[in-house]
């Protein structure tokens, strides 16, 4: 099977869905928002050690609820979480949600990423701005949008470069499309040592982050492990918090729950294969999964297979492009790929 991406090569390639950023400069933080165009097939899976979440337990199988809303990405560490109150608001006010008891209850799950020390202003005040930019991002939702620095990549960081909010689409020969959407925050590297060299190289499609492939011979020091803080000394503790990378992993496929799962844990394998280390106790790395059904295909065994490594290598490429993508920004802690 040789992959090609769909027309815009962001996650919005898969029907149903539209995504929003809200970005605040100053703050040097912001949210992403996916919102479905009809109640949709979702799952989750987290293999950081330390996340920070809302609304994750109704998503197992087992769970009561079969379909969610929108679901959210955001800064801001756990203030961040107010984000959904903005989002579910904006819903709300368009008569969206599940019906209880003659009340609408938009389902939104979300998860955040630790961006609070990255040179930006966090004096806040007594609220975070969080559920606010929820709502803006919630009414900004379209087909189209940017990538690298904006909404929860507008102050992401990982191991000596800033990261950002980076999207991917698959079309397979089935009919299927799959698209990634990351916050790209983590304690590890996206590229080979301090190379331009990406370790997702294997799964590019064209030059949609440098073209650049893997570096020949492969240096030595690429088996270094760097962390993004690991050189900055406190007393005597070595930083090596604030960190995660988020995502959310979709398809038009027709799936079940559990199917959704699936889908999100098969994701995680392009976290490994874009980012070493990832998966770290200081890392709280989560996958959402949706499944639109909008194709109306329900695959057979041998194409769930195809879906599901698709979705490993879809995410690997979101996560490179959204460091690819990234802008420079007065006070930033680290350079931008494009400079190095």
């Amino acid at each position: 099977m040789m992959f090609r991406t769909g027309p815009r090569n962001l996650i919005t390639d898969v029907a149903g869905l539209r995504v929003g950023n809200a970005s605040d400069v100053r703050l040097k933080s912001g949210v992403t928002t996916v919102v479905c165009d009809e109640p949709t097939v979702a799952g989750v899976q987290i293999l950081g050690g330390a996340p920070g979440t809302r609304e994750t337990d109704l998503l197992e199988p087992h769970n009561s609820i079969e379909a969610i809303h929108a679901v959210v990405l955001s800064g801001g560490s756990a203030f961040g979480l107010d984000a959904a109150s903005g989002v579910q608001a904006a819903l709300r006010e368009k008569g969206i949600g599940v019906e209880v008891g003659g009340f609408r209850v938009p389902i939104v799950p979300a998860a955040i990423l630790f961006d609070l020390r990255n040179g930006g202003d966090k004096n806040w005040g007594r609220y975070p701005p969080y559920r606010d930019l929820g709502y803006e991002a919630a009414q900004a939702v379209g087909i189209d949008f940017a990538m690298g620095t904006i909404g929860a990549g507008t102050g992401a960081l990982s191991s000596g470069l800033k990261g950002g909010l980076g999207s991917a689409s698959t079309v397979l020969d089935s009919g299927v499309t799959i698209g990634a959407l990351a916050a790209v925050n983590p304690t590890g590297s996206v590229t080979i040592a301090r190379s331009r060299h990406f370790w997702a190289a294997p799964f590019e499609i064209g030059d949609e982050f440098g073209g650049l492939g893997y570096p020949s011979p492969m240096p030595e020091h690429a088996k270094r492990i760097l962390l993004k803080f690991r050189d900055r000394q406190v007393g005597r503790r070595t930083e090596v918090g604030g960190n995660t990378t988020i995502a959310v992993i979709a398809t038009d496929a027709v799936l079940t729950k559990s199917a959704a799962k699936r889908l999100a844990i098969s994701a995680h394998d392009g976290f490994v294969r874009a980012i070493w280390p990832t998966h770290t106790p200081a890392d709280g790395d989560l996958v959402f999964a949706l499944a639109t059904g909008k194709s109306g295909i329900e695959l057979a065994p041998n194409d769930a297979i195809d879906l599901y490594a698709a979705a490993g290598a879809t995410m690997a490429r979101a996560i490179s492009r959204g460091v690819f993508a990234a802008t420079p920004a007065d006070g930033d802690l680290f350079p931008v790929w494009s400079s190095r």
